[in-house]
């Protein structure tokens, strides 16, 4: 039997770069800076610089940014957030924590996005922001969220927690939005050695908050202004980030490459791929393709050592948690169809052309079948 595919190699990525990783964290240890300190904020920079935004502030994880994003905006009880009903739940969390209720909208059938054309008939009076995500690396459609939330003055975040160097018509996601908000779980495209996320914005003030509510809601040690949350980034995860984020471009268009190559190999089976629209440029965090045989897609993939998984299986519309929003199933079959077809398989900079060729392989036995 071929040697097995992983669906993800973290020890690949890391293995070229242990030693600088070892230098950069035994610095940390050295300047005992454990909480925030001079390797968050040097990553900070140089992250707000790769995005093209003023202000990038590093937070615990990707969950905690978006809830102060959500704060940033004042949404509290009573209000509404429009956002996706097709992502991982932490986008609607930071709805729920701040008190407020995700008002879901379908998605694109192609994309996998949220649909701009059917934001509309969601707002209502109590609508207070908008909440798209640039799903599994491809960006959503920015100038079309941007003209309905112009029509309607509303704000909008970006939760760009699976995008790092996606590019929309040319430019970095993540400056598009009143706010954005990126994850460094370590699966991410740009992964720290544990938890991590980043609030990256234009607005000083929003970005002065931010830094406050991140820290107890403090400016100064001991006076609180309002509450706050204890949301620090770790020192020794912004050395991780400062090293690996030197790579992230080359990363991303390893990726990119791998992508190409599925695109090539696959293109005469019954799959639906993923394609990147109107020019734009997917960091292709997933590589998600979309068939009605996923389930028995996956047994075979299973029993022939290739790896893979399933972004998303329920959408949060049909979550437990959620049913106290009265949704019910087909009220966004688009969402709920691709729950039932998508499939994510290997994908990470360092896959071989011999491993993607292998993938392909199987996938086309299976069909054969």
């Amino acid at each position: 039997m071929s040697e097995p595919v992983p669906y993800l190699d973290l020890r690949a990525q890391l293995k070229p770069l242990r030693a600088e990783i070892d230098a950069a964290i035994a610095r940390t240890l050295d300047n005992c800076s454990f909480c925030l300190g001079p390797d968050v904020v040097q990553f900070e920079k140089d992250f707000a610089t790769f995005c093209g935004a003023k202000y990038a502030l590093g937070f615990n994880s990707g969950t905690s940014a978006l809830h102060v994003a959500m704060r940033l905006l004042d949404v509290g009880p009573g209000d509404e957030v429009v956002t996706t009903p097709y992502t991982f739940i932490a986008t609607s969390w930071a709805i729920s924590y701040c008190g407020a209720k995700p008002v879901y909208v379908d998605i694109d059938d192609e994309t996998l996005n949220l649909d701009p054309k059917l934001i509309e008939k969601a707002i209502t009076p109590k609508t207070k922001a908008v909440l798209p995500v640039h799903l599994y690396g491809q960006p959503f459609d920015v100038e079309a969220v941007a003209a309905v939330c112009k029509q309607y003055n509303l704000p909008f975040v970006e939760d760009a927690a699976q995008a790092h160097g996606s590019k929309y018509k040319g430019k970095c996601v993540g400056t598009f939005g009143a706010i954005s908000c990126f994850s460094f779980y370590p699966a991410k495209n740009l992964g720290a050695c544990g938890e991590g996320g980043a609030l990256v914005t234009n607005d000083t003030a929003f970005a002065a908050r931010a830094k406050s509510l991140r820290e107890h809601g403090s400016t100064v040690r001991y006076h609180h202004d309002e509450v706050g949350y204890n949301y620090r980034l770790e020192g020794i995860q912004g050395a991780v980030l400062g090293v690996k984020l030197k790579h992230l471009e080359r990363w991303t268009r390893e990726r990119q490459h791998v992508a190409a190559r599925y695109a090539e190999l696959l293109a005469n089976t019954p799959l639906q791929l993923p394609t990147v629209t109107n020019g734009n440029e997917s960091a292709w965090h997933l590589y998600t393709v979309r068939s009605p045989l996923r389930d028995e897609l996956k047994k075979y993939l299973d029993s022939n050592g290739i790896g893979n998984a399933v972004h998303y299986p329920m959408p949060l519309h049909l979550q437990k948690v959620y049913a106290h929003l009265g949704y019910k199933a087909g009220d966004f079959p688009v969402a709920e169809k691709a729950a039932r077809e998508v499939l994510s398989l290997p994908m990470f900079p360092a896959l071989t052309d011999v491993q993607i060729r292998r993938v392909a392989e199987v996938v086309k036995e299976f069909f054969r079948r």
